[in-house]
């Protein structure tokens, strides 16, 4: 069986290609890129001369079988535009199908924006929830940044930059003051690190430009159940954000650590009604 090697490129800056990284790409016939023209590029520089072919989120679904054609007839690489592929992008159904197939998948690791920019966060960086790109809607991104706010790990996103104050809007609003670092162009000639909190960065990047990696410090580890009067805090905190039925709820139930159904028993008291208990409700 064929072997595909799964290649990390630079993210900006060209000097960080390992050396085995060029010479696999001189080395094997065919690579599979996101972009052939960025990979283009890249392959000059080092002096590979392999057969491109595309493949990218938007490809055919006969892409794939393709490509699999392709590596039935003997070793290839796969690369993304940059970083290391499979991460927010959409190789890994090249590796899955090819490693299902009996090929031998061997990774050749490097460069990866996510990693680079927890190395100097200052963020503890032993367990991390990697998000990938942010949702475009701000229906889907607010749910999914909703899920990831009690993680205690340092929580880690792409964004692109005419999303980027959206996203931070959004952040905010579910993190609030939490520490964040942002890594923008990381690598490349304006490389920048921010650290602050989302509402700073906003002031900050008033015309974002470039690509964007953040980290988020993660929540709080919780010692004990939250008593009734912090539930009730923060389902009326919640039912200010627009939160409702099932969903307030289970938001609320997360952000406490309380059990959803002493949650939903304090939900449906008024308002202006203190708990009498500070556990049982």
């Amino acid at each position: 069986m064929s072997t595909l090697y799964v290649i990390a490129t630079p993210i900006g800056n060209l000097s960080d290609m390992t050396t085995r990284a060029a010479e696999t790409l001189r080395a094997v016939a065919v690579v599979f890129a996101e972009d052939t023209r960025v990979t283009q590029k890249l392959l000059v520089h080092i002096g590979a001369r392999p057969r491109l072919i595309g493949y990218h989120e938007d490809s055919p679904k006969r892409r794939l079988e393709e490509a699999l054609a392709v590596l039935d007839e003997g070793d290839a690489a796969l690369v993304t535009d940059a970083g290391t592929p499979g991460l927010s992008d959409p190789g890994a159904e090249i590796v899955r199908e090819a490693a299902a197939r009996g090929h031998t998948v061997v990774p050749v690791p490097g460069p990866s924006a996510a990693a680079a920019l927890l190395s100097v966060s200052g963020l503890p960086g032993g367990r991390f929830l990697f998000l990938g790109f942010l949702p475009r809607t701000q229906s889907e991104r607010t749910k999914l940044l909703r899920s990831a706010a009690q993680e205690t790990g340092t929580v880690v996103c792409f964004e692109a930059p005419h999303r980027l104050r959206d996203a931070l809007e959004d952040l905010g609003q579910v993190f609030g003051g939490r520490r964040i670092v942002i890594g923008r162009e990381l690598t490349k000639l304006y490389e920048e690190i921010f650290r602050g909190t989302a509402e700073q960065a906003l002031l900050h990047f008033a015309e974002p430009r470039g690509e964007f990696v953040i980290a988020i410090e993660g929540a709080p580890e919780r010692t004990a159940e939250a008593g009734d009067e912090e539930v009730s805090a923060t389902l009326i905190r919640l039912r200010g954000e627009g939160l409702s039925g099932r969903t307030l709820v289970e938001q609320a139930a997360a952000e406490t650590g309380a059990a959803r159904s002493r949650v939903y028993r304090l939900s449906l008291k008024p308002a202006d009604q203190k708990p009498t208990d500070g556990r049982t409700g």
